[in-house]
Order: C-alpha cells, then sequence, then structure tokens
C-alpha cells in the first residue's frame, strides 16, 4: 500500500484555486479528473479542506478515481472514512465508487461489505459489484448476483452487461448474456456487440461470432478486427484475407491492429509469401507504420526464417522501443544466430533503451547458445549494477545459461537465490547437472523439487534419461522408468522415446524395443532412435525391417532414418543393401544426401575391401576436401595394405590439417602395419619438429551415478594406487586361470 506524497497535495502546474463554495471546487475537481490530471484533483481536495469547504456527495467519486489511479489504497481508505462520518455512504453514486475502488485493489470483500450496507440499491452499484466479481474470476458469484438483480425488479443496463462479458469464459454464459442483450434491446450498442464478438471468438465459436457480425446493423472497425482476430486465432487464414478484402469493398480501412493481426496469422503459419502480400498491401496503402505494426512484421519474417527481411524492416524503424529491440533479440537466438542477437542487444545499450526481464532472458538465451561465459556474466553483471529486478523467466534463463557453460557453482547459487521457483527453474537446474555429467545432484535436486510439492513433467524426467543414455547408468534409467510409470507421465511421444533411446545406449535393446512396441504414437524421431539402437547393436537386419514397417506407415524418412540404415550397414558389411538405400534417398524421396551420408558410403565402400571404389566415389561426390573421410580411406589402406593410395591420402590429409597431431600418428601406424619403417621415422620426425604431441587416449566409467575419466599413462586419480593394486591381482588370477585350463584342470 502506497503513501500519499506530499507532493500530491501542491497542485503543480496551475495556481492554488480560488473557488469559495463547494460547488466550485466540485467543478475544478470534476475537471480537472477528465482530463486525468488525478495529482490535481488530491491537491485541490487538500485545498479546499484549508479553507474549511465542506466537501458534499460529488466530491468523493473523483477523489476514489484518483486513488484508484494511482494506486494510493491507504489514502482511498481515509476518503471512505471522510464519507462515512459525513454520512455520505448511503449515496448510490458514492457506494458505486466505493466499490469499484475497493474492486480495483482485489478486496471483493470489502466491496460486498458496502454494497450490502445500502438500503436502496439501483443499476449503478449492482453493476458494480457484478463488475468487481467478474474481473475476480469469481464469474459464477457474478452470474448468481445478476439474478438476484432481475428478481429484485432492477433492469441491468448495457454496462451491467459488458461487466459480466469481461469475465465470461465458457459458451453457456456468452449464451445468455446475447439472449439479455436481445431481450432489453442492447443490439445497437456497439461497444456491447463487440465485446460479445470477442468473448465468442475466445470460446472457439467463432461461425457465431460470425453469424452476430453478418446480424449488425452497422459496424465499426473494432468489430471487423474482432472477427478477423477470432479468425487468425482459429488458424483460418482464408477467411482472414478474404475480411480484409470486403471491408476495404465495404470501405472501411484497416488500422494497426487489423494489419498487426494480419501479419501474426503469417506468422503463426511461417508462411512467407502470405506475411509479404501483408507487407505489401501495407506499404501500397500508405499506412503509417508504428512499432506495433513494425515488431509485428520483425516477427513474421524471424519466424519464417528470413533473417535479411527482419534487419531491413529493423534498420528503419526510427523509433525503437523495448518490445521491438526484444522481438528482434529473441528472434535471431531462435534462428540460431545468437552472435547477431548480442550484437543487436549491445546497440540496444548504446541507444540507451533500458531492457526488460525479456529482453535480458533473451540475451542470456543467445549466450546460452554459443557457450559463451564471458558474455554472460557480462550481462549478469549489468543487471547486478543497474539493480534490476528479473522476473522468474529471466532468472531461469540465468541458471540455463551457467549450466550450459558447465558452471555448475554460479548456476546453483542463481537457482538458491530465487525468492520464487517454477517448474522451469526446476527443469533447468536438474538439466543443467544431468546434461554435465553429474546424475547422482541430479537426482537428488529431483528428490528436493518433489519435496516441494512440485509435480515433475515430462522435460523434467526426458532430461535425467538422456544424460543416463550419454554415460550408460541403466541403474538410474531403470528408476527414472519406474517413477514414470508411477506418475503416469506416458503416454508421452517426448518420454517414450527418450526411455527407448536410454535403454538402446545401455546396452538393453530389448527392453527398447518392448518400449517402442508399447507406443501409442510414434514420429520419426521415435523410428530413427529404434533403427539406430538395432544398427549400433549389429542387427542389421532387424534395423532394415524396422525400416520397411516405417516405410509401410505411410511416414516419409528424414535425413537421420538414412544416416542411421546406411551406418547399420556400413557396420554389417550390406554393401548392395547400404548403395540401394543411399540412391533411393535422392531418387524416392528426393532428399540431397549430406557430408554424413556420402562418409557412410566411403565408409561402407572402404569396410568391405572396395578401398578404390570408396576414393572414386570420394573424388566424384565431396566438392570440397574432408579431411575425417580422408581419415577413414587411410585407415581401410592399413587394413587392406593398399600402398599405393596412402601416399597420395596422406599427402591431402597433411596438406590440409599439417599441424594436426592425430593426423601424423595415424599416418605413422598406417606404414607401420606395412612395415614401411622409413615412412614411420618420417611421420613421428615431422611431429616432433612442429612440436606436437599426441593427446592421451582416455575413457570414463559410470559407478552409482558418478563419473570416473582414466587417461592413458596418467596417474592422477585419487583411487590410483588401489586401482593398480587390484588391477595386479586380477592378471595374476587370470594367469593362474589360463595355465589350469592348459594342464587340462578345467
Amino acid at each position: 500500500m502506497n503513501k500519499l506524497n506530499s507532493s500530491f497535495l501542491k497542485p503543480q502546474p496551475q495556481p492554488t484555486p480560488t473557488a469559495t463554495t463547494t460547488r466550485a471546487f466540485n467543478a475544478i475537481i470534476n475537471r480537472l479528473s477528465s482530463q486525468g490530471s488525478h495529482h490535481e484533483v488530491l491537491a485541490t481536495y487538500s485545498s479546499m479542506l484549508k479553507t474549511h469547504i465542506a466537501p458534499d456527495t460529488h466530491t468523493f467519486p473523483n477523489l476514489l478515481k484518483a486513488c484508484t489511479s494511482l494506486n494510493l489504497f491507504c489514502y482511498g481508505v481515509s476518503c471512505h472514512q471522510c464519507i462515512v462520518v459525513n454520512g455520505f455512504s448511503s449515496d448510490a453514486y458514492i457506494a458505486s465508487s466505493l466499490i469499484n475502488f475497493y474492486a480495483k485493489f482485489g478486496y471483493a470483500q470489502n466491496a460486498r461489505k458496502v454494497f450490502d450496507t445500502m438500503a436502496e440499491r439501483n443499476v449503478v452499484p449492482w453493476t458494480s459489484i457484478i463488475g468487481c466479481y467478474s474481473r475476480a474470476a469469481s464469474v459464477g458469484v457474478a452470474f448468481e448476483m445478476f439474478g438476484d438483480m432481475r428478481r429484485e425488479g432492477v433492469q441491468p443496463s448495457s454496462v451491467t452487461l459488458l461487466s459480466l462479458l469481461s469475465g465470461a469464459l465458457e459458451l453457456a454464459h456468452v449464451q445468455c448474456l446475447h439472449g439479455c442483450a436481445v431481450l432489453y434491446g442492447f443490439e445497437s450498442d456497439m461497444s456491447l456487440m463487440n465485446s460479445m464478438l470477442n468473448v465468442y471468438c475466445k470460446c472457439g465459436r467463432v461461425e457465431d461470432a460470425r453469424d452476430l457480425f453478418e446480424y449488425l446493423n452497422r459496424r465499426d472497425i473494432v468489430s471487423w478486427n474482432s472477427l478477423i482476430s477470432g479468425y487468425a486465432q482459429s488458424g483460418n487464414i482464408r477467411e482472414v484475407f478474404q475480411l480484409l478484402f470486403k471491408m476495404r469493398v465495404e470501405g472501411v480501412e484497416p488500422d494497426k491492429q487489423t494489419y498487426a493481426t494480419a501479419v501474426s496469422v503469417a506468422a503463426t503459419q511461417s508462411n512467407l509469401k502470405l506475411g509479404k502480400s501483408v507487407h505489401g498491401q501495407i506499404l501500397r496503402t500508405g499506412f503509417e507504420l508504428d512499432s506495433h505494426v513494425e515488431t509485428a512484421l520483425i516477427v513474421m519474417y524471424l519466424k519464417c526464417r528470413n533473417i535479411d527481411l527482419a534487419f531491413r524492416v529493423f534498420e528503419r524503424t526510427i523509433q525503437k522501443d523495448v518490445v521491438l529491440w526484444t522481438a528482434m533479440i529473441s528472434g535471431l537466438a531462435q534462428n540460431d544466430s545468437a552472435d547477431r542477437a548480442l550484437m543487436v542487444f549491445s546497440q540496444m545499450l548504446e541507444s540507451r533503451t533500458e531492457p526488460s526481464s525479456s529482453t535480458i532472458a533473451s540475451a542470456l538465451a543467445a549466450c546460452a547458445q554459443l557457450g559463451s561465459i564471458d558474455l554472460g556474466t557480462s550481462i549478469h553483471g549489468y543487471v547486478l549494477r543497474q539493480g534490476m529486478r528479473l522476473d522468474i523467466p529471466a532468472q531461469n534463463s540465468l541458471v540455463t545459461m551457467y549450466a550450459k557453460c558447465a558452471r555448475l557453482d554460479h548456476c546453483r547459487a542463481v537457482f538458491e537465490n530465487m525468492s520464487k521457483r517454477d517448474l522451469v527453474s526446476w527443469n533447468a537446474i536438474v538439466a543443467g547437472y544431468a546434461q554435465n555429467g553429474h546424475i547422482c545432484e541430479a537426482l537428488v535436486l529431483f528428490s528436493e523439487m518433489r519435496a516441494t510439492l512440485q509435480k515433475p513433467d515430462s522435460l523434467t524426467v526426458v532430461s535425467l534419461l538422456q544424460a543416463c543414455a550419454s554415460t550408460g547408468a541403466l541403474h538410474q534409467g531403470k528408476w527414472i522408468h519406474n517413477f514414470i510409470i508411477r506418475s503416469c507421465l506416458r503416454p508421452c511421444i517426448l518420454v517414450d522415446t527418450a526411455l527407448v533411446d536410454m535403454y538402446s545406449k545401455c546396452g538393453d535393446i530389448d527392453k527398447a524395443h518392448k518400449c517402442f512396441v508399447e507406443m501409442s504414437d510414434r514420429d520419426l524421431v521415435s523410428w530413427s532412435t529404434i533403427i539406430s539402437g538395432y544398427g549400433c547393436h549389429g542387427k542389421t537386419e532387424t534395423a532394415l525391417e524396422l525400416y520397411a514397417e516405417l516405410l509401410q506407415t505411410g511416414i516419409k524418412p528424414n535425413h537421420v532414418i538414412f544416416l542411421s540404415i546406411l551406418s547399420a550397414c556400413s557396420h554389417n558389411g550390406l554393401v548392395d543393401k547400404g548403395l540401394s538405400i543411399y540412391q533411393s534417398m535422392t531418387e524416392d524421396f528426393g532428399i540431397a544426401p549430406s557430408l554424413e551420408h556420402r562418409a557412410c558410403i566411403v565408409d561402407l565402400l572402404s569396410r568391405a575391401g572396395r578401398v578404390e571404389k570408396a576414393y572414386d566415389f570420394y573424388k566424384r561426390v565431396f566438392p570440397e576436401p574432408a579431411v575425417d573421410v580422408l581419415g577413414i580411406l587411410l585407415d581401410a589402406c592399413r587394413t587392406k595394405g593398399n600402398e599405393f593410395l596412402v601416399d597420395i591420402i596422406a599427402g591431402e590429409i597433411l596438406r590440409l590439417r599439417p599441424v594436426d597431431a592425430g593426423n601424423y600418428v595415424q599416418l605413422a601406424h598406417t606404414y607401420a602395419s606395412m612395415n614401411r619403417w622409413d615412412g614411420v621415422g618420417e611421420a613421428w620426425n615431422q611431429m616432433k619438429s612442429l612440436g606436437l604431441k599426441k593427446l592421451p587416449g582416455w575413457s570414463f566409467i559410470e559407478l552409482h551415478g558418478t563419473i570416473t575419466t582414466f587417461f592413458t599413462d596418467h596417474n592422477s586419480n585419487p583411487q590410483i594406487d588401489d586401482i593398480v593394486s587390484l588391477l595386479k591381482i586380477l592378471s595374476k588370477e587370470m594367469r593362474k586361470s589360463s595355465l589350469r585350463s592348459w594342464d587340462g584342470v578345467e
């Protein structure tokens, strides 16, 4: 509750009133109130009291209106006390003003007390109390009061029906009010009819709204915009543009709301052609663009992934407000242009436009995409220096940014300092720990989340399942699966696919297949996951059977499916089948092979011993050299002993990456397998002369949710002594077992 500042009592822009009667003061107060000069209303009232002029029933309604507008609850309560002291409580107009005052501050009970103490009640207080309950989302109570009003013989006004419409969200309520409007003859009230149009659309009854629209004798721009907005919300593009044409035929000029709605439709449908058409119409009619329409155009072009046109509109906008800046930054981040998003954010700060919480959230999302901890902490520092109070979504973006940059200590600190947390907050911190390999901590946070009675959703469990899949944590994955069953989070295509992926990557392909079979609905990702799983487990025939089953469902395979199938064929030596599928990808499905698809064919031919064919294929389909693919060919030369191609491929690799230690090591191993020791020596000498060192090999294991990494020739592990001791014991036992086997003991 705000206290009245002393400056409110000073009539700032005008001299002290010279009025000497209550009526004269009331006239001044009424004029100031109609002008929206609420500070001056209170200052004039203060002067009135100082001159010992008594207020009357006409004074207080404007005072209460000023208190409501200036958010001065305590001062309004003081006015209520004055009303009681002066005996004005029974005045219907004052009582209505008091009801509105308490309603605006959310004190419905106080408003009801004022209403119940009134001796006589006309339509004004009834409308006020009904509007109070309607705005407070107590629609049932509002309609009960409306029934009581009619039973007491008080006829509602069009404003009464408008008050009820503001909270009505059910079709039955709207139809009831529509009938009342006809009964009481309010069909010519444009405000009421437009509001009814709008509510019909919100209830999803656009055709009913259209019938009402056609029935109206008179329509204004609000009528047209309400119906256009209704069709836009239902995704009916055709009707939106037919209405745009019809309104111009009838001589009604579209306004900024009309054009913004039309542009938003194109954005929702990601229809660039329609968006350009509306933009062209705006320009042809000479409509002066404002920030609202310009923002809608920028959002539309960004949703249609046309960054250049979005920038063109953005750069031509002279008056850029915070909403427009935020739309540009957010859209660029969503279009994988995080670097450009941060560039625009920098320009925004230079223009002295103060960013909002939404702006900060978008900028932090861009930092998370880039994994730029420096830029992220810089923005965080800006927020702290400016004393900005971030809302929950912005704080969630801060948590996600630190998690994506692997700064879990900062991530946890921000999370712990949040005064309020929503589901997204918990998902961000759980996913942050899970994606950084800290499964135990993620599960602890998951338990804390449940302890706060925050119910996990599909995204929570998917992030945990993905972490289990990447680390092979089968035990934890099974525990999460049990939680999913107990919490009834299935069927959900996202969760089901994550389960298939987890079991597949943790080595239990049978369980993965069972989860796949149990899915009530499957998309391309689901099919790709199970096909890839069987391919990685060496069960290519099953993978191909599933691919054939996919084609029978009528779902068109995408590039990921083909990559999974080609990889499976490559690892299992199915050369002809792989080549046939590669050809089918382009001829039957019109999918242009990516570098990964072409690399699979090189690998397929190389593994089958067709190294020359693989090299010919590489030279034919790769317009630019690809070092990784050449590495596949070099390994094939080593395996098949093809000395002729070794020198050619090695020369190409070293020209492309002359300072990569891995290339020299691979080359040395290849020469060694062919007993070309001069080549081995030359490779090692070149590596040494360039000062290159091979990175040590490494592996990791997951045990009880903790990941432990091991490096070749490193003894940094704190348990190295115990590990070495145990390995010696195991080696000894293995030798003994082997000797006993040879002696025929076993």
